[in-house]
């Protein structure tokens, strides 16, 4: 089965995009559950909720909806060290105690290259993960070792397929699956606002029908090791990640005949 979503739900400018207007932020998720059966959690990047917080949410969406929460900044960047999970596991504990909890998402910055206490670091973080899957990206090609890949297989920590643009030392489309789980982010191909935030919004973005279509044998071979195969547009501006995922669903559905919701 492969489910796709989208990174986050709650955004203003997918008002009239996406959302009808003069929705309010609390009834987003009300309207993103009937799209999507999947989403990527990011606020947990920023700030660690309240346990109220997803009290209040997971109770708008079915049994069959899943969660993906990122891991605090703490952990992927500045001090990297792992005791905020200990917090962000009170956080969550919602949806946790009603089994929509599906694993950890660990991004981890371009600053973030390949050693050896790097990839200890990694074995730290999954042990804070009390069992729950933890899904890691990385930005920077040292990363692309056999010995990695040999770790995160050891370890049971699933590695991230991305697409985003072909630049000098970022990682190219792989079709890798370390724990069973197939995990692929789609973050748009923007080159000129990669690097430079000036520019404009790193994740302004919208694939075409082509470009979407050339992950489609990737995918086939992602799913066909896995599992479950879970599929996030990060290209989030102005509601692109919405018309993606939508877009690549149906030829999911359409060309390669797989489960897919």
């Amino acid at each position: 089965m492969i489910k796709i979503g989208t990174s986050g739900y709650s955004f203003k400018d997918w008002v009239g995009n996406f959302y009808p207007q003069g929705i309010k932020p609390g009834k987003m998720l009300d309207f993103y559950k009937d799209h999507f059966k999947a989403v990527e959690i990011n606020s947990t990047y920023y700030r660690i909720p309240h346990p109220k917080v997803f009290d209040n949410i997971v109770d708008k969406v079915p049994d069959d909806f899943e969660f993906i929460v990122k891991v605090h900044q703490t952990v992927t960047h500045g001090r990297r060290e792992t005791s905020s999970m200990k917090e962000l596991f009170l956080g969550v504990d919602a949806l946790i105690r009603r089994g929509k909890l599906r694993g950890f998402l660990a991004q981890f910055p371009y600053s973030f290259k390949y050693n050896a206490k790097n990839l200890n670091h990694l074995v730290a973080a999954r042990s804070e993960c009390r069992g729950f899957h933890l899904f890691v990206e990385f930005r920077h090609n040292s990363w692309l070792k056999d010995e990695v890949y040999d770790a995160l297989n050891e370890n049971n920590i699933g590695y991230v397929d991305v697409d985003e643009p072909p630049l000098v030392d970022l990682i190219p489309p792989q079709v890798l699956v370390t724990n069973g789980i197939g995990y692929i982010r789609f973050h748009g191909r923007n080159r000129r606002t990669w690097w430079d935030s000036e520019e404009g919004d790193r994740y302004d973005y919208e694939y075409s029908p082509d470009e979407l279509k050339e992950w489609l044998p990737f995918i086939q071979q992602i799913d066909s090791k896995s599992s479950e195969t879970f599929i996030f547009f990060n290209n989030c501006h102005m509601g692109q990640a919405v018309k993606n995922a939508k877009m690549m669903r149906d030829m999911i559905m359409n060309q390669l005949r797989l489960d897919v919701i």
